[in-house]
């Protein structure tokens, strides 16, 4: 009898244990169009399809909208109203070759075509959601005024936007008030696929709920893969990029789509920034004086490049890629007052402006010369440069007094750098930062056509998916393209729209 009622008991308990379980029951949404991710291009697919009478629901695993799109500054455009009025002549012509031509045509050229004539557009269609623009810039130093830098913009919340983050805050209010759902915290998991065609997202909400979001079609645009480490490393040219921004990048939108039965494009291309150094913000003036394009060399001695490619910095990145990830900057007592009395040659985008004077450089020097880190070395002789960075210290000084001739004579016969940025390195204390590769993000994944439409392996269309901004390939060869300002986060909002529009007209057959 007391055994019966032991067991009777130990029944009571577990049955008691596991009523108290949470219940993770799953939540269904149905809806015309899904959209993974609200960066620029999630928020603008899902803007343009709410306007043209879709019901959209936006998932986004953070827990605010924009991800690195808050850290853009502005978007491209040829033929723009606000050049026009300027008179700057930059045609639709004139931009699409540029681009087809950096790419030795390697780039999918009806998708370039599809961007680069609907740029203008869009420059106007973000103005009826309160975008304005502060000026129109360059990419690289004295290129085509493409780069419509985005101003002020006054947030629901009273607190004051710029740039990126304007265009965020403008259409994540756009989303909501054209009757679009945005659920945060809540990743996509893997795509729906029905008959052949792709109906829906599986997602898990912030407490491990179940969501499954029936759709009629699906947009991709989780912003690319910089944060996994498997795929730099399956994927990647340089595995051990440092990435600027990037937050949880892990590319689940590419391998869902890649699930799907995608095909892949681009995938090895990145979005490579000037170099410098893991931990340092753009405005550091640390990395503002030793990307400025004196005297780069590598961990030999040798000088390895035209130092002034800088202006354009992703064939920065290429070459100190090519020599293996670690070169020097090198700079002398007279540069750095001229850093800090009269201010920098070589602007760095928005973050550090021509001539700004790098009054913190002293203070961010010193601070990280005492960790002894490797990262940076105070000399008083070429020599002592040398045992610090393990050169041959006769390498380094044929090196360092070659480039002094070049200076003193205006000429440089190595790789003729632009006479303005032939500088000494004579007077000592010599002042050592070690620079690697760094960038802004991934830059594709997913094979699609001008239509954002995914493309499977066999070369046919994936009905009802489709793919824009840092998850797609095929806007670029083998290198991030600096001709044009503005390219990736123009490129993230148009094929957003491209997407959006798309999709309807799909569900609309």
């Amino acid at each position: 009898m007391k055994r019966l009622f032991s067991i009777k008991f130990l029944l009571a308990l577990l049955i008691a244990a596991v009523m108290s379980l949470p219940a993770y029951a799953e939540k269904v949404y149905n809806t015309d169009i899904a959209i993974i991710g609200a960066g620029a291009t999630g928020l603008s697919a899902g803007v343009q399809a709410s306007l043209l009478g879709a019901k959209v629901i936006v998932i986004e695993k953070q827990a605010i909208p924009g991800g690195t799109s808050n850290f853009a500054e502005g978007l491209f455009a040829a033929e723009s109203s606000l050049q026009k009025r300027q008179g700057i002549d930059v045609s639709k012509e004139f931009a699409f070759k540029t681009i087809m031509d950096y790419s030795h045509w390697r780039a999918n050229a009806p998708l370039v075509s599809a961007f680069v004539n609907k740029s203008a557009e869009t420059i106007e269609w973000l103005k009826q959601f309160g975008i304005q623009y502060e000026y129109i810039g360059v990419g690289g130093f004295g290129g085509p005024l493409t780069w419509h830098v985005v101003g002020d913009y006054l947030g629901e919340d009273g607190k004051h936007y710029h740039h990126g983050a304007a265009v965020v805050q403008a259409l994540t209010k756009a989303l909501k008030d054209k009757g679009g759902q945005l659920l945060l915290q809540t990743p996509g998991k893997s795509l729906i696929v029905k008959n052949g065609k792709v109906a829906g997202v599986m997602a898990e909400d912030k407490d491990g709920e179940k969501v499954i979001i029936n759709a009629k079609a699906v947009v991709i645009g989780t912003g690319g893969f910089a944060n996994n480490k498997e795929m730099m490393k399956q994927f990647s040219r340089y595995p051990d990029m440092i990435f600027i921004g990037q937050i949880g990048k892990m590319g689940e939108g590419i391998q869902m789509a890649w699930a799907a039965g995608a095909d892949k494009e681009g995938v090895d291309v990145m979005q490579s920034y000037r170099p410098g150094l893991a931990g340092f913000h753009p405005a550091s003036h640390l990395i503002a004086a030793a990307v400025q394009p004196y005297l780069f060399v590598d961990p030999q001695g040798h000088r390895y490049t035209d130092e002034s490619n800088i202006t354009e910095w992703p064939q920065s990145g290429n070459a100190l890629e090519r020599i293996g990830g670690t070169a020097y900057s090198i700079y002398d007592e007279t540069t750095k007052q001229m850093f800090i009395n009269d201010g920098i040659q070589m602007p760095l985008g928005e973050w550090v402006i021509f001539g700004t004077k790098l009054d913190k450089l002293e203070q961010d020097f010193s601070k990280e010369l005492s960790k002894n880190n490797g990262n940076v070395f105070k000399c008083n002789t070429i020599e002592e440069v040398a045992a610090k960075i393990g050169a041959d210290p006769k390498v380094l000084k044929a090196t360092v007094e070659r480039n002094n001739k070049a200076a003193e004579m205006h000429k440089d016969d190595l790789y003729h750098k632009k006479a303005d940025y032939l500088r000494p390195v004579a007077k000592a204390p010599f002042y050592v930062t070690k620079l690697n590769p760094r960038a802004l993000g991934t830059l594709g994944g997913i094979k699609i056509n001008e239509r954002t439409e995914v493309i499977n392996t066999k070369g046919a269309v994936i009905p009802g998916l489709y793919a824009g901004g840092l998850d797609a390939g095929g806007m670029y060869g083998d290198s991030y393209d600096l001709k044009l300002g503005g390219g990736t986060f123009g490129f993230a909002i148009n094929s957003g729209r491209i997407a959006g529009e798309n999709a309807v007209k799909f569900i609309s057959k």
